[in-house]
Protein backbone atom coordinates (compact mmCIF):
# COMPACT_ATOMS: atom_id res chain seq x y z
CA UNK A 1 0.00 0.00 0.00
CA UNK A 2 1.21 3.20 -1.39
CA UNK A 3 0.99 6.23 1.54
CA UNK A 4 0.13 9.85 0.19
CA UNK A 5 1.20 11.91 2.66
CA UNK A 6 3.53 10.17 5.16
CA UNK A 7 3.82 12.83 8.27
CA UNK A 8 0.01 12.68 8.41
CA UNK A 9 0.40 9.05 8.60
CA UNK A 10 2.77 9.39 11.07
CA UNK A 11 0.75 12.16 13.27
CA UNK A 12 -2.50 9.75 12.79
CA UNK A 13 -0.50 6.84 14.17
CA UNK A 14 0.76 8.60 17.10
CA UNK A 15 -2.91 9.60 17.80
CA UNK A 16 -4.33 6.36 18.04
CA UNK A 17 -1.57 4.93 20.03
CA UNK A 18 -2.44 7.89 22.68
CA UNK A 19 -6.18 7.01 22.00
CA UNK A 20 -5.54 3.38 23.21
CA UNK A 21 -3.32 4.66 25.55
CA UNK A 22 0.09 2.11 24.26
CA UNK A 23 3.04 2.27 25.44
CA UNK A 24 5.14 2.62 21.66
CA UNK A 25 3.85 3.20 18.82
CA UNK A 26 6.39 1.78 15.64
CA UNK A 27 6.23 4.29 12.49
CA UNK A 28 8.36 3.58 8.57
CA UNK A 29 10.72 5.66 9.48
CA UNK A 30 12.22 8.44 7.30
CA UNK A 31 14.91 12.06 7.68
CA UNK A 32 11.76 13.96 8.00
CA UNK A 33 9.87 11.62 10.67
CA UNK A 34 12.96 11.32 12.43
CA UNK A 35 13.52 15.18 12.77
CA UNK A 36 9.65 15.36 13.86
CA UNK A 37 10.21 13.45 16.35
CA UNK A 38 13.41 14.56 17.73
CA UNK A 39 11.22 18.12 18.30
CA UNK A 40 8.62 16.40 19.90
CA UNK A 41 11.14 14.83 22.17
CA UNK A 42 12.78 17.75 22.97
CA UNK A 43 9.19 19.76 23.68
CA UNK A 44 8.56 17.07 25.54
CA UNK A 45 5.78 15.23 24.53
CA UNK A 46 7.16 12.28 24.42
CA UNK A 47 9.14 9.98 26.65
CA UNK A 48 11.72 8.59 23.82
CA UNK A 49 12.20 7.53 20.23
CA UNK A 50 14.50 5.07 18.57
CA UNK A 51 15.65 4.25 15.11
CA UNK A 52 14.95 0.32 14.78
CA UNK A 53 17.51 -0.46 11.11
CA UNK A 54 15.81 -3.30 8.70
CA UNK A 55 16.44 -4.53 5.09
CA UNK A 56 14.12 -1.57 3.61
CA UNK A 57 13.92 2.23 4.99
CA UNK A 58 13.76 1.18 9.05
CA UNK A 59 11.44 2.12 11.77
CA UNK A 60 10.67 4.82 14.33
CA UNK A 61 9.78 3.47 17.85
CA UNK A 62 8.39 5.81 19.39
CA UNK A 63 7.71 5.24 23.53
CA UNK A 64 4.67 7.77 24.77
CA UNK A 65 4.80 9.82 27.48
CA UNK A 66 1.70 10.22 29.97
CA UNK A 67 0.76 12.18 32.98
CA UNK A 68 -1.49 11.47 36.22
CA UNK A 69 -3.91 8.77 35.40
CA UNK A 70 -2.62 7.63 31.88
CA UNK A 71 -3.87 11.27 30.44
CA UNK A 72 -2.07 11.46 27.54
CA UNK A 73 0.58 14.67 27.15
CA UNK A 74 -0.37 15.20 23.73
CA UNK A 75 -3.36 16.67 23.31
CA UNK A 76 -4.14 16.90 19.97
CA UNK A 77 -1.98 16.80 16.75
CA UNK A 78 -3.43 18.72 13.34
CA UNK A 79 -1.92 17.96 9.97
CA UNK A 80 -1.59 21.71 8.56
CA UNK A 81 0.20 21.81 5.44
CA UNK A 82 -0.87 18.63 3.02
CA UNK A 83 -0.11 17.47 -0.56
CA UNK A 84 -3.31 19.31 -2.04
CA UNK A 85 -2.75 22.52 -0.25
CA UNK A 86 0.48 23.49 0.55
CA UNK A 87 0.75 26.11 3.66
CA UNK A 88 3.19 28.60 3.87
CA UNK A 89 4.32 31.04 6.11
CA UNK A 90 6.50 34.06 7.27
CA UNK A 91 8.63 34.86 9.95
CA UNK A 92 6.64 37.32 10.98
CA UNK A 93 3.64 35.67 10.06
CA UNK A 94 4.20 32.09 12.01
CA UNK A 95 0.86 30.98 13.37
CA UNK A 96 1.14 30.73 17.53
CA UNK A 97 -0.55 27.16 18.77
CA UNK A 98 -3.35 27.98 21.27
CA UNK A 99 -1.84 31.55 22.16
CA UNK A 100 1.69 29.93 22.71
CA UNK A 101 1.02 26.71 24.45
CA UNK A 102 1.04 24.42 21.52
CA UNK A 103 3.93 24.24 18.69
CA UNK A 104 4.14 24.66 15.44
CA UNK A 105 6.50 22.09 13.50
CA UNK A 106 7.61 24.32 10.10
CA UNK A 107 10.32 22.92 7.47
CA UNK A 108 12.72 25.42 6.79
CA UNK A 109 15.39 26.08 4.79
CA UNK A 110 17.46 25.68 8.29
CA UNK A 111 15.91 22.32 8.78
CA UNK A 112 12.44 21.03 10.22
CA UNK A 113 12.17 23.05 13.60
CA UNK A 114 9.47 24.92 15.80
CA UNK A 115 7.71 27.99 15.39
CA UNK A 116 9.37 29.46 18.14
CA UNK A 117 12.68 28.73 16.62
CA UNK A 118 11.64 29.72 13.24
CA UNK A 119 10.85 33.51 14.67
CA UNK A 120 13.92 33.35 16.86
CA UNK A 121 16.08 32.63 13.32
CA UNK A 122 14.40 34.59 11.04
CA UNK A 123 13.36 32.41 8.64
CA UNK A 124 9.93 31.30 7.14
CA UNK A 125 8.84 27.81 5.36
CA UNK A 126 5.92 25.15 4.98
CA UNK A 127 4.08 24.71 8.11
CA UNK A 128 3.61 20.76 8.58
CA UNK A 129 1.72 20.49 12.03
CA UNK A 130 0.35 22.20 14.90
CA UNK A 131 1.16 19.86 18.74
CA UNK A 132 -0.18 20.97 21.51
Amino acid sequence: MHITDTIADMLTRIRNANSAKHDTVDIPASKMKTSIAQILLDEGYIKAFTVIPDEKQGTIRITLKYGEGKKPIIQGLRRVSKPGLRIYSSSEEMPKVLKGLGIAIVSTSKGVITDKQARREHVGGEVLAFIW
